[in-house]
């Protein structure tokens, strides 16, 4: 259910932002992804250097 709902609001997103130009979903969806992936990464390189 959790996949569904961020697949249509990707959709939504990237319908609104680019206007008439059509952008695939996964575009966005890869972005979230990367970045919610990234996150984790990032603390536990700050928790490694104290």
């Amino acid at each position: 259910m959790d996949g569904a709902l961020l697949v249509t609001a990707a959709d939504l997103v990237t319908q609104r932002l680019t206007g008439p130009a059509l952008l695939p979903v996964g575009v966005l969806t890869g972005v979230a992804g990367g970045v919610y992936l990234a996150w984790p990464l990032r603390g536990e390189r700050r928790g490694a250097r104290l």
